[in-house]
């Protein structure tokens, strides 16, 4: 009998890497429920640490822990509403191909779905942007968590990379430069990138800033200016991207670039809590970078901040 051979062509969703369990257990069915999550499993743009591109599979392990994902403060479970469509098939080693790749992909889902996106680098952020601009015809206003601006206009001599994602966005209009909003910025820069964001109308608030506020007293003051930000823009569409470095490495030391001096999970919880009635549209976390963790913390805290806000916006009634 002639056997036929077997092919040695894999298709790019076969990578070891890749992600092949779900977050809180959710079924697989893509379309048919209103919030679903996507692993982006990409770190070809790190700077330091590589390892986010296993992200996506340890913040899905971590959620398990959740059991049935109901929150205390919402009191609403994502269980029923979430899908998980895996992680998107992409190439890993070129971000161009990389982009270019994602675009159509991430063009249908955010069509059907309001997602979450478990990355993977920063890079990424870039091209989510670009998608969300285009479908909705106008820039978004964005929160961002991290500990650095990302603000740079090259990559150590390359055109774009995991730090300069706000740059490009701002310079290509995906954003509306004075409802972005950073919070945790401490790491080394000079200061045309450090004050970049607040020299283009948007607000920073680093974590010196922040230090020692955890409540929603303690922090209201930072909560009604970027509240009040928003309205005077009409309430604009608003997107969070969320770089688990904006924690400090006591908190999440499984990342690629760790600063000491960063926020806590509590002071993120509260953010997320207290502004979940904002239109948001869309998420990212990034740069969990698992093997470098320690008895997983960063994607626990990953998980639990991607639960936090998938239940905050059920709990307002976000549905498409």
């Amino acid at each position: 009998m002639i056997r036929e051979p077997h092919s040695t062509r894999l298709p790019m969703s076969a990578f070891a890497f890749q992600s092949d369990n779900r977050f809180l257990k959710v079924a697989a069915a893509a379309g048919t429920r209103p919030f679903a999550v996507a692993g982006i499993g990409w770190d070809g743009s790190t700077t330091n640490r590589p390892g986010a591109r296993f992200g996506p599979r340890a913040i899905r392990e971590s959620s398990h822990m959740l059991c049935d994902g109901v929150h205390p403060l919402f009191d609403v479970t994502p269980d029923g509403l979430l899908a998980d469509v895996g992680d998107l098939p992409l190439p890993n080693t070129s971000l161009a191909a990389m982009r270019e790749a994602m675009t159509p992909l991430v063009d249908a889902l955010i069509r059907q779905q309001h997602m979450a996106w478990l990355g993977g680098d920063h890079s990424i952020t870039l091209p989510l942007l670009r998608c969300y601009r285009r479908w909705l015809g106008r820039p978004l206003a964005v929160i961002h968590f991290d500990a650095h601006c990302d603000t740079w206009e090259d990559h150590f001599g390359e055109p774009s990379g995991h730090g300069t994602w706000v740059y490009e966005a701002m310079q290509e209009g995906l954003v509306i430069d004075a409802c972005f909003m950073q919070l945790g910025i401490r790491s080394a820069g000079v200061r045309e990138a450090r004050d970049y964001v607040r020299e283009r109308g948007g607000l920073i608030f680093d974590a010196r800033s922040l230090r020692g506020l955890e409540s929603a007293t303690q922090l209201a003051q930072v909560l009604q200016a970027m509240r009040e930000r928003l309205a005077a823009h009409g309430h604009p569409p608003v997107y969070l991207t969320l770089d688990i470095d904006a924690l400090d490495p006591a908190f999440a030391p499984g990342t690629g670039t760790p600063e000491p001096g960063g926020l806590t999970t509590n002071q993120i919880f509260t953010v997320l809590e207290e502004l979940a009635g904002l239109p948001f549209v869309g998420m990212d976390c990034v740069e969990v970078s698992p093997p470098y963790d320690h008895a997983e913390l960063s994607s626990y805290a990953a998980a639990r901040f991607v639960w936090t806000y998938l239940c905050g916006c059920i709990a307002r009634g976000a549905w498409r």
